[in-house]
């Protein structure tokens, strides 16, 4: 699919997966206020971080398009790794948060509507799986960190949904409210080492690191071996986006040369 064809994609993708999970995470956060579910309103702050990714990824991804210009020679590209990089970080700091208010609530037992429970959160798997199937469909979560970002609060959600359902047949079956806590505290863990490689990914490309997939040395070499070159300094290879890497390096040639021969050198190079 073209380049230009796959960003417009990956926007319809995301405006119709904030408007279905926002919609939801409204019905889930009144509901699980009335069956006093940490596990619901865990989720339903999930689905919260997950609308508020889903809209950052949308802007990011509308800014992005805006031309280089004088003062923004590489344009706005970046814009979409600093929206991966918060997602990430709200990932992580909602996790550690549902954590903690798990430990605190496990040591108390409170009343539980485990029936509502359950029944919203089947709900909220449903809705969940067909927006993470969506989106694994649809958009691309493997090249853009931008849309893998928004694409993990989803999932990660999906999981706490999963949770939520686990935690209401436990208390249905044997009334154990701490189970309640238990669902959130597993769901947040998985939640959190998803940020946390996320937050390396979108980490390096801001710090301008070389991208993982390259080979410094091998580069090195084939710039060595063509033929006129007689060393290089001063490389250096970083990414402006996922998928959009850069290299600049001063390389000196033989005294010899013409220009002619310099400038092929130069295409064969690159």
């Amino acid at each position: 699919m073209p380049k230009k064809r796959t960003i417009m994609h990956n926007k319809s993708v995301l405006r119709n997966s904030f408007l279905l999970i926002f919609a939801f995470m409204v019905v889930e956060a009144i509901f699980g206020f009335v069956s006093n579910s940490l596990a619901l309103i865990g989720d339903a702050f999930h689905m919260l971080s997950d609308a508020a990714a889903l809209f950052l990824s949308l802007m990011a991804f509308k800014i992005s398009e805006k031309r280089a210009n004088l003062k923004k020679t590489f344009g706005y590209k970046r814009v979409e790794i600093i929206a991966a990089f918060v997602n990430a970080s709200a990932l992580i700091a909602l996790g550690i948060f549902v954590i903690i208010e798990a430990v605190v609530r496990f040591f108390s037992e409170p009343q539980i509507e485990a029936k509502t429970m359950l029944a919203i959160s089947i709900l909220g798997l449903i809705i969940n799986l067909i927006v993470a199937i969506y989106m694994h469909k649809s958009s691309d979560i493997k090249e853009n960190l931008n849309i893998k970002g928004a694409y993990l609060h989803v999932l990660g959600d999906t999981l706490g949904s999963v949770g939520a359902i686990i935690a209401a047949l436990v208390i249905m079956k044997f009334g154990l409210t701490q189970a309640d806590s238990i669902a959130s505290i597993f769901v947040s863990i998985l939640i959190i080492k998803s940020g946390f490689g996320l937050l390396k990914d979108s980490f390096n490309i801001l710090i301008e690191a070389v991208p993982v997939e390259i080979n410094t040395n091998e580069i090195l070499a084939i710039i060595k071996g063509v033929d006129g070159v007689r060393f290089v300094h001063d490389l250096h290879i970083w990414a402006i986006n996922a998928g959009t890497n850069a290299l600049i390096a001063h390389i000196v040639v033989d005294d010899a040369l013409s220009v002619a021969e310099i400038s092929k050198m130069i295409k064969q190079i690159e």
